[in-house]
């Protein structure tokens, strides 16, 4: 399978990083041009390949430009490229991003910051049953992945008893799974390969929020 993505990707972050200005941004436009341009070939050849495995919706390639209104940093570039995929609501939940960065790619999916009703919702799934934990033990996951990543509360949410033996998990506020990345296996021939293995790690978790999150306290569907 063709790879999309070059050394050059690499080389024009890594000297974006060290002259993070206007001025020079400017100057080496033409780089970034054909790094975006690689950068937009590779997410679109993605989402063709993820398509084949689930239904996606929207997906989104991020403006490398920071809004840097309200952050004490204020650098105008980002140092890395990104995309997000979306899987296409409502008989599908969450979503699937990748990140190229020197030194700090990865791939992860998940739900970030679940709204009210649908944290409520996660955790009476977890509670009831332990169908999330048996897909989080799945060894290939753990190896890959290495478990469950994301915020949590400090005791027992409202409601749940700080006893329970999934108290761990109904703690959690964010659901997200990762999977870390060198830049040798960001520029290997089998790379796209490498983010459709790691979907298909991540879609039984997937699959198992888009059932608790489409269905209520009965398992009864809400769409």
């Amino acid at each position: 399978m063709k790879n999309f993505l070059s050394p050059a990707i690499f080389n024009f972050l890594k000297n974006l990083q060290k002259n993070n200005n206007r001025d020079w941004f400017i100057a080496n436009k033409a780089e970034f041009e054909s790094a975006k341009g690689e950068m937009q070939a590779f997410f679109e050849a993605t989402l063709v390949q993820l398509e084949r495995e689930d239904e996606f919706g929207k997906s989104k390639v991020y403006r490398i430009y920071r809004d840097a209104r309200f952050s004490q940093d204020k650098t105008p570039y980002k140092n890395h490229m990104a995309a997000i995929f979306m899987r296409k609501q409502p008989h599908n939940r969450g979503s699937f991003y990748v990140h190229i960065e020197p030194g700090n790619s990865f791939i992860g999916g998940g739900f970030w910051n679940p709204e009210k009703d649908d944290l409520l919702r996660i955790r009476q799934g977890i509670e009831m049953d332990d169908e999330l934990q048996v897909i989080l033990n799945d060894q290939t996951l753990i190896q890959k992945l290495g478990g469950l990543q994301g915020e949590s509360v400090k005791t027992a949410p409202k409601g749940f008893s700080k006893d329970h033996p999934r108290i761990d998990l109904l703690r959690k506020k964010q659901f997200i799974l990762t999977r870390p990345l060198t830049d040798d296996e960001v520029l290997s021939s089998n790379f796209i390969g490498t983010v459709i293995e790691t979907y298909k790690l991540m879609q039984p978790f997937f699959m198992y929020m888009t059932d608790v999150l489409t269905t209520d306290a009965n398992g009864e569907s809400i769409l």
